[in-house]
């Protein structure tokens, strides 16, 4: 980390928080600089400021002292172009505390809550120091004044931080999977490894704990091919959190695009005391381990909305410099940010220095920190123009054309709860979407037996109702069983009513419709045959995501049997209800696990990137065969049948690739007899087996019976040499 450079004997009188008179710059110290880049850059001899503000009167540029409590000097950036305020100071350094005083007209009825007297972060400052005071100073509506505040709010505010991103990066290279090998791993940076006994404790919750040799060996163990990371972007806790005590765990409240969570850094405060790095820093290295390791870095970003909230929130950024500007206000109540998000405010990317803004953040993560990839919440939101969701929108024509963000991975969420809100498969060639109809029509099958086959079968393929258009292929649907948001794995088969007292609102927070089953007894049980049942279930629904065309997405700790007691919406619990808990890990679900990744790298007909056609071809088979279990083809009576939830299908080996693959399901709760297709077959997998039971290699020749609740896979012999070309066609 570079040390503070020394503050220079400035010509004018350094302020004290609370003085409502600002500074003249001297002509002598501040330059005209230039208006781009925007943020705060350093060029070796002083640091250029630029910052966008659309319609204020005046931008003054604040130093602070180190520990960021006292202000030094108050500079007016008197040069504009092009509605960039801006000025160049010599002999400044990275490590310098600055922010913000923005005025302009305080007219909330039209949109503007300009307000000198609050201090405001750089939007494009690369690292936030400081701890917000959570009082009643950083907020500025009418709740207070009907005018606007002049409490002074700076000793108890956040502070960008000067910055130089230099890091050696040596022969780092992203691994660059493509779609069909991906294995997502849905995690969060701190729960991973807060409580893991091997990884060293000044470590663990942070970056470099995630890069441990044993985090990364679990990881391996696994086979995940990539870690798709809840919001490390810096983040804030609600102040109705920190009324009950509790705080914003997942980080779904951003409020700085471009730094990195100094939660999240080993040292706690942004600088790692064990390291002596940044965060960023720690954030990189941690990049650099994994992707050394055969991993991608995938983020979930949340450019949607920020911290400041509704009307009611904080000024702390965007509202200060210029409101009407950064976010969409409702049509003639301009006092009232529009809320298609459901926290409060939506940022306006239909404004071109806005979308500037999230551009430049995305291919910052990208250039400067070598992620691989962005999730995006509440996707719908950034492609809202005047009239809507449009595909063809600002936001998503930047993106496709975009030449750095080109080759990273897209995900979007697509859905807000704005009008017409729900966009699955409407997005555009070049992005994947999370399919919350694979995750239903899956629970909805094992756990409820209240789903068809034939919507099941649909989901087995990718989907194709929903991605099969544009060229898009079956990879455009990430499937999932659980994430983040609703009940862990162990819980869905655990818990039928969810149990969110913790979070303070009475249970009235999170998803009533979990599509759950207890199996019998609700919570937790010591109960041998209730356990089995749920132990046969969670293996089931876990086979079925990785034998499903498109992306398998795996949350974080499923494989371990992680529970969250019941809380579907754990979003404010920093404690062990979230944390991993490593010295209860489920050993036999986790080799289970990897034993399915190995399959599905085994077989490429698991992962496919063309659609099933289902069509016989001369001298070929059909590419897909869907078997009745007297080994005949299904028939629209068969698929039509509410009594019947057990059948299977059978992928064709491609000439010199693989072997024939045949699954078999059967969500009944009884055994079925399946008729096997001619040839002679090795059993591959049964979920049914429990821990390392299995009688896997088995050889079969015409029938089998299929436990009740249970997934068989199994194959017919590779010609020689096709078993060993297979194994490597998924890279390690």
């Amino acid at each position: 980390m570079l040390s503070h450079a020394p503050m220079k004997e400035w010509t004018v009188a350094t302020v004290a928080p609370g003085s409502r008179e600002c500074c003249s710059d001297p002509e002598s110290e501040l330059l005209p600089g230039l208006p781009w880049p925007l943020g705060a850059h350093w060029d070796g001899s002083g640091v250029n400021f630029a910052l966008f503000s659309q319609f204020a009167t005046s931008v003054v540029l604040c130093l602070f002292d180190a520990d960021g409590r006292r202000e030094t000097a108050r500079l007016t950036l008197r040069e504009t172009t092009d509605q960039v305020w801006h000025g160049y100071l010599p002999g400044i350094a990275p490590g310098q505390l600055y922010g913000y005083r923005v005025d302009g007209p305080y007219d909330p009825d039209n949109g503007h809550r300009f307000n000198p007297h609050k201090l405001l972060l750089d939007p494009y400052a690369r690292e936030i120091v400081g701890d917000l005071a959570a009082d009643e100073m950083q907020f500025d509506d009418e709740r207070y004044a009907a005018t606007r505040d002049t409490r002074d709010n700076a000793a108890g505010m956040l502070k960008s931080r000067v910055v130089h991103d230099r890091f050696d990066w040596g022969d780092d290279r992203p691994p660059r999977r493509s779609w069909a090998e991906t294995v997502l791993y849905e995690v969060h940076v701190k729960g991973f490894t807060r409580n893991h006994p091997e990884v060293p404790e000044t470590l663990r919750g942070s970056y470099a704990g995630l890069a441990s040799p044993a985090a990364l060996a679990h990881l391996n163990k696994i086979g995940v091919t990539a870690v798709n990371l809840l919001p490390v972007h810096h983040h804030l806790d609600e102040y109705r959190l920190l009324q009950l005590g509790l705080s914003n765990y997942w980080g779904y409240n951003s409020i700085g695009f471009f730094a990195p969570h100094p939660g999240y850094a080993s040292g706690r405060g942004g600088v790692s005391g064990m390291l002596g790095v940044s965060a960023a820093d720690e954030f990189r290295q941690m990049v650099k381990t994994l992707h050394a390791a055969g991993i991608e870095v995938i983020l979930d970003v949340v450019y949607n909305h920020t911290a400041e909230s509704d009307r009611f929130g904080p000024t702390l950024c965007f509202r200060g410099i210029d409101n009407c500007t950064y976010y969409r206000l409702k049509p003639g109540q301009l006092r009232i940010p529009e809320n298609h998000t459901g926290c409060g405010n939506m940022l306006n990317l239909n404004h071109p220095r806005v979308l500037q803004m999230v551009m430049d953040s995305l291919r910052y993560w990208v250039t400067e920190m070598h992620v691989d990839g962005f999730r995006f919440d509440l996707a719908v939101t950034l492609a809202r123009e005047d009239h809507g969701f449009d595909p063809h929108c600002s936001f998503l024509a930047a993106i496709r054309q975009d030449p750095v963000l080109a080759g990273v991975k897209l995900i979007a969420e697509p859905w807000d709860i704005g009008p017409d809100g729900y966009q699955l498969g409407r997005f555009p060639p070049g992005w994947a979407e999370w399919n919350d109809r694979y995750r239903d029509t899956v629970r909805n099958f094992w756990l409820r037996r209240h789903a068809s086959m034939g919507e099941l079968a649909r989901r087995l393929c990718g989907s194709s109702e929903l991605f099969e258009h544009l060229d898009r292929r079956p990879q455009a649907g990430i499937n999932f069983i659980s994430a983040h948001d609703g009940f862990t794995l162990h819980d869905l088969t655990s818990y039928e009513h969810k149990r969110n007292e913790a979070n303070g609102e009475g249970n009235r927070d999170g998803h009533n419709q979990n599509l759950s089953w207890n199996c019998g007894m609700e919570g937790e049980t010591e109960d041998v045959a209730v356990l089995k049942l749920r132990r046969r279930l969670q293996q089931a629904l876990l086979a079925t995501l990785l034998v499903s065309q498109g992306v398998p997405m795996l949350l974080g700790g499923d494989e371990l049997g992680r529970s969250q007691r019941g809380n579907n919406n754990a979003y404010c619990q920093d404690n062990e209800i979230n944390w991993f808990d490593w010295s209860h890990i489920d050993e036999g679900l986790s080799e289970f696990v990897a034993r399915l990744i190995r399959l599905r790298q085994e077989f490429p007909q698991l992962r496919r990137t063309a659609w099933f056609s289902g069509r016989k071809q001369p001298g070929k088979a059909a590419d897909i065969l869907w078997l009745h279990p007297s080994n005949r083809e299904m028939t629209v009576a068969d698929w039509n049948d509410p009594a019947q939830h057990a059948f299977g299908f059978l992928l064709a080996a491609e000439a010199g690739q693989e072997a024939p693959l045949l699954c078999l399901i059967n969500a009944e709760l009884d055994a079925k007899h399946f008729s096997l297709p001619p040839g002679s077959w090795t059993l591959r997998l049964d979920s049914s087996a429990a821990g390392q039971e299995t009688s896997a290699g088995a050889a079969l020749e015409s029938a089998i019976e299929l436990p009740a609740l249970s997934l068989m896979l199994l194959s017919q012999p590779c010609a020689e040499g096709q078993a060993e070309r297979s194994r490597h066609a998924f890279p390690a």
